[in-house]
C-alpha cells in the first residue's frame, strides 16, 4: 500500500547517517588505538589520519542526524514515532528542542554530540594525549551508536532507531490498513511532550547536564593513557579538563534541583529522588578525583587514588544511565526515562568500561608511582585526601541506598526503601557536609609537605572566631527549630551550620590575605566560598522552612496520602478574602484562566501582608496531564524577596462544569429562630426596608426588603447573607444570596404571616454554586544564598581552568 503524505527519504537518510557513525567510531577507535601503540612518527601520523579523518565523518553524521530529528518534529511529520510520540502540534515551538531528549535515544544522541565537541577540543588542545583519550571518547561514541542503531543482531534487536515508522511501532494494524492514516486525528494532532518536561527548564538542563556527564570521560581518558602507556606525564594536563568538567556537571546537577524547584509541587529542589542520586554521585567522586590530583602534582602522593577516582567517575555516569533507562527504578523516580527496554545493552556499556580498566589498575597497581613515607599530619596533602575519602565514604553510601532496587532484582529481595527517604540520607549526610564544611575552611591554610603549627593557628584565628560569632548569631536570632526527627540531628544541624559559614569566611579571609586579591589565583577559593554558600542556603532553607497554609477551614476535598495531607492545605473560594492564620498573609482567589499558547490553566491569587500592607499576585497553573497520566500536573509560582521566598502550588481545585441539579428545601422561621445546615447553622436576625441596598442589585426596584441573616460556620467562622426581594412594576422578584465558602444558597419564598414575622426561607446546598482552589504555600528563608552559592562555585571551576590552561 502506497501511503498518503509520509517523508520516508528523510527517515532512510538518518538511519543511513546512524549506521555511518556506527562504523566510523568503530575504525576512529581502532586507529587512535594502534596509532596510540605506534613508536615510528610516521606510522603514528598516519594512524592518527585515519582516526580523525574517521572521527570527522561520524561527527557529521551525528550533527546532521541531530539536526535532522529536529527538523521531522518542527514539520511535525508524524510518519516516525519518535516524533509522533514526543512532540504535538499545538506545543509551543520553544519545547521543540526537549522533545529530543524525552526519549532514550534522543538524550543518547545529545550525548553523542557533546563528546563530538569534546573530542575535537582536546585533538586542537592536547595533541600528546590524543590517541589514547580519543580511542577511549571513540569507543564511546560506537557504544552509543549501538544505543540508536535500531538493527537486529541474530534476532536481537540492537538499540532503538528513532527514525523506525510509526506504522511499524504502533501496535494499530486496523488503522494502518487506511492509506490516509496520518488525518486520523489522534495521528495528525501528534502524543505531545511530557508535561513536566514543558518548561524552560528542561530546554537548558539537559544538555548542561549531559555535557557534564560526557566531560567526565576525558578524566577518565587519561587514566586510561596513564595505565596503558605506564607514564603518569599526563597528571598536570588533566587538571583544567577535570575542573571544567566537576563545574559543568555541578551547574548542570543544580539547573535540576531549579527544575524541581520552578515546576514540581513537591515543595522543595532536593528530594533525594534516586536519579538526582545517580547524578550526583559521580560529581562527588570527580571533585574528590580533583583533589587528589592536584595533591599528587604538588607532593607526588595519592597518584593511585586519583587514578580510581577518574576511573569511578566515569564508570558512575554509566551506571547512572543504566539507572535511568533500564527500567530497573520503577516508580522509585519521577526522572526515570521509559521506552524500549536497553536493560542488556546497558548493563554492558557499564561493563565493558569498568572491567577492563579496573583490572588493569590492580595489574599495574603496585607500579604506580607512590611515595611510602606517610604525609605530615600538618600538611595541605593529608588533609586534602581526608577531605577526598570522607567524599567517596559519603558517594559510597548514597549509591548504596540508591541501588536498592538493583538489589531486588538481582538477588529477588523486596527491601522497602525508607519511610523518610530524605532523612534517611540527611542522617548521614549532615554530618558529611561537617566534617566537608571545616576541612575546606582549614586546608588552604595548610602548605604543601608541611607547614608552621604557630603561623597556621595565627593565621586562622580571625577567621575562626568570625565564623563563631556569625554562626552563633545565626543559632540565637535565626529561629532555626527543626526538631522534627529530636534533638540530636537539630544540634547537628547547628553544628554543620558553623562548619558551612566557616568554609565560607575562612576562604573569603584566605583570598584577602594569602592571595592578595589575585581574583586569577583563587579559583580554589572562590569555587570553595561558593560551596560554603550552598551549604548554608541548604541548611538555613531546608531547616527553616515553614507550611504557611495550614487549613483552619475545616475543609478538605481531598484525604491524606504520602504526597499530601489536608491538613496542610488550604481550601479558597473564589472571591473570598481568606485569613492564612499561621503567616503574615491574607489571600484571595480572584480567578483563573485558560492560556491557550501554553495551554496552561493559570490561578490568580492576591496575597495581602497582614504587617506591611503590602500586595502581590502568584499564578500558579495547571496542565492537564498526558502520557496515560490522569488529572492534572501543578506547577507552582513564587515571589522572590532577598531573604526569602514564597513558595505556592495548587494541589486541586473545582470548578462548577456540570449542571447544578440540587434543590431548595423550604423552611419557615421567625426573626431570632435558627435553623441548620451539613456545616453549621443560620440565623435570622432581622428584617429591614432598604431600597438602596435593592436597588444595587434591581435598579428597576420601586420598593424592597432583605432578610439579615447569619451563617455559622461549625468552625465558628461567620458569614453574613441578605437574601431580598425587589418589587418591579408590582411584581415581586426573588433575589437568592450565596454563601460561596459555605457552598450554601438562601432567598426568601414568602411571607407566611405579617403580623408575627414569619417568612418561609428557602435553602440550598450545592458544591456547583462556588469554585474553590485548594492550595500549598511554603516560606523558604534565605534560599537565594543556595542559588549564589552555585553560581560562585562555577566561577571558582572557571577561573581553575582558566589559570591552569595559561
Amino acid at each position: 500500500m502506497e501511503y498518503i503524505g509520509e517523508h520516508l527519504g528523510y527517515g532512510n537518510f538518518g538511519h543511513f547517517l546512524i549506521l555511518l557513525s556506527l562504523v566510523a567510531s568503530l575504525v576512529a577507535t581502532i586507529s587512535f588505538f594502534i596509532a596510540n601503540k605506534q613508536v615510528e612518527t610516521i606510522a603514528k601520523d598516519s594512524w592518527l589520519r585515519i582516526a580523525r579523518l574517521s572521527f570527522l565523518t561520524q561527527t557529521i553524521a551525528v550533527f546532521v542526524v541531530f539536526g535532522l530529528l529536529l527538523f521531522l518534529i518542527s514539520n511535525h511529520y508524524h510518519e516516525y514515532f519518535f516524533v509522533w510520540n514526543h512532540s504535538s502540534r499545538t506545543l509551543q515551538k520553544e519545547y521543540l528542542l526537549a522533545c529530543i531528549w524525552e526519549d532514550q535515544s534522543g538524550s543518547f544522541l545529545l550525548w553523542s554530540l557533546w563528546n563530538c565537541v569534546l573530542g575535537w577540543i582536546f585533538i586542537w588542545r592536547q595533541k600528546k594525549f590524543e590517541a589514547p583519550v580519543l580511542t577511549v571518547v571513540s569507543f564511546a561514541q560506537f557504544c552509543i551508536a549501538t544505543m540508536i542503531a535500531g538493527v537486529y543482531l541474530f534476532e536481537q534487536k540492537i538499540g532503538n532507531n528513532p527514525f523506525a515508522l510509526l506504522r511499524n511501532e504502533l501496535n494499530a494494524p486496523m488503522l494502518f490498513q487506511k492509506a490516509d492514516y496520518l488525518s486520523f486525528p489522534k495521528i495528525y494532532e501528534g502524543n505531545d511532550l511530557n508535561v513536566l518536561l514543558q518548561n524552560y527548564w528542561m530546554v537548558i538542563h539537559p544538555p548542561v547536564l549531559f555535557l557534564g556527564f560526557a566531560s567526565t570521560i576525558i578524566p577518565f581518558g587519561f587514566a586510561f593513557h596513564g595505565l596503558v602507556n605506564k607514564d603518569e606525564s599526563w597528571v598536570k594536563a588533566a587538571i583544567p579538563w577535570t575542573s571544567f568538567s566537576a563545574g559543568i556537571l555541578g551547574l548542570g546537577i543544580m539547573m535540576g534541583a531549579a527544575w524541581a524547584y520552578e515546576s514540581l509541587s513537591f515543595g522543595g529542589y532536593w528530594a533525594w529522588d534516586p536519579v538526582e542520586n545517580a547524578s550526583l554521585v559521580p560529581w562527588i567522586t570527580l571533585v574528590a578525583g580533583l583533589h587528589t590530583n592536584l595533591i599528587y602534582k604538588s607532593t607526588g602522593y595519592s597518584l593511585r587514588s586519583t587514578y580510581f577516582f577518574y576511573i569511578i567517575s566515569f564508570v558512575l555516569v554509566l551506571y547512572s544511565t543504566f539507572l535511568t533507562r533500564s527500567g530497573i527504578l520503577g516508580d522509585t523516580s519521577v526522572h526515570a526515562f521509559t521506552g524500549a527496554d536497553m536493560t542488556l545493552q546497558l548493563l554492558l556499556y557499564v561493563l565493558i568500561f569498568f572491567v577492563p580498566l579496573l583490572v588493569l589498575f590492580f595489574i599495574r597497581y603496585k607500579s604506580i608511582p607512590s611515595i611510602k613515607k606517610e604525609e605530615e599530619t600538618y600538611s595541605r596533602e593529608f588533609w586534602m585526601f581526608i577531605g577526598s575519602l570522607v567524599l567517596f565514604l559519603s558517594a559510597a553510601v548514597i549509591i548504596a541506598k540508591t541501588s536498592i532496587p538493583v538489589y531486588n532484582k538481582i538477588f529477588g529481595t523486596n527491601i522497602a526503601p525508607p519511610a523518610e527517604q530524605e532523612f534517611a540520607h540527611n542522617q548521614i549526610q549532615i554530618f558529611v557536609a561537617i566534617i566537608i564544611g571545616v576541612l575546606t575552611a582549614l586546608t588552604q591554610y595548610f602548605k604543601f609537605k608541611n607547614t608552621d603549627k604557630k603561623s597556621f593557628f595565627r593565621k586562622l584565628l580571625v577567621p575562626t572566631v568570625a565564623a563563631l560569632v556569625c554562626s552563633v548569631l545565626i543559632s540565637l536570632f535565626g529561629n532555626i527549630n527543626y526538631d522534627k526527627f529530636g534533638v540530636g540531628f537539630l544540634a547537628a544541624i547547628h553544628i554543620a551550620i558553623f562548619s558551612s559559614v566557616y568554609a565560607v569566611i575562612a576562604n573569603a579571609f584566605y583570598l584577602f590575605t594569602d592571595l592578595k586579591g589575585k581574583f586569577k589565583f583563587s579559583g580554589a577559593s572562590v569555587a570553595h566560598v561558593g560551596f560554603g554558600l550552598v551549604l548554608v542556603g541548604v541548611l538555613i532553607s531546608s531547616s527553616k522552612k515553614a507550611v504557611l497554609s495550614w487549613n483552619t477551614t475545616g475543609i478538605a476535598v481531598f484525604k491524606k496520602s504520602k504526597a499530601e495531607d489536608p491538613a496542610e492545605n488550604i481550601t479558597l473560594f473564589k472571591g473570598v478574602r481568606t485569613d492564612m492564620q499561621r503567616s503574615n498573609y491574607h489571600v484571595t482567589y480572584v480567578k483563573n484562566v485558560f492560556d491557550e499558547h501554553t495551554r496552561e490553566k493559570k490561578f490568580e491569587l492576591k496575597f495581602e501582608d497582614k504587617n506591611s500592607g503590602e500586595i502581590f499576585t502568584l499564578h500558579p497553573n495547571a496542565l492537564k496531564a498526558n502520557k496515560g497520566m490522569e488529572g492534572y500536573s501543578f506547577n507552582p509560582d513564587k515571589k522572590h524577596y532577598w531573604h526569602k521566598d514564597i513558595f505556592v502550588y495548587i494541589s486541586s481545585f473545582m470548578e462548577n462544569s456540570i449542571d447544578d441539579t440540587a434543590t431548595f428545601n423550604s423552611r419557615t422561621m421567625k426573626v431570632g429562630d435558627t435553623t441548620f445546615y451539613n456545616n453549621g447553622r443560620i440565623i435570622l436576625t432581622g428584617v429591614e426596608k432598604n431600597i438602596d441596598a435593592v436597588r444595587k442589585v434591581e435598579p428597576k426596584a420601586d420598593a424592597g426588603i432583605l432578610l439579615k441573616m447569619s451563617v455559622i460556620a461549625k468552625d465558628g467562622t461567620t458569614y453574613e447573607a441578605t437574601p431580598k426581594v425587589a418589587l418591579v412594576n408590582g411584581e415581586p422578584k426573588l433575589m437568592a444570596d450565596t454563601v460561596l465558602s459555605q457552598s450554601l444558597v438562601v432567598k426568601f419564598n414568602k411571607l407566611i404571616d405579617g403580623a408575627t414575622n414569619t417568612f418561609e426561607i428557602g435553602v440550598k446546598e450545592s458544591k456547583q454554586v462556588s469554585e474553590l482552589v485548594t492550595l500549598k504555600v511554603y516560606e523558604f528563608p534565605m534560599i537565594n544564598i543556595l542559588w549564589i552559592g552555585i553560581i560562585v562555585m562555577v566561577i571558582g571551576f572557571l577561573i581553575s581552568v582558566r589559570q591552569r590552561i595559561k
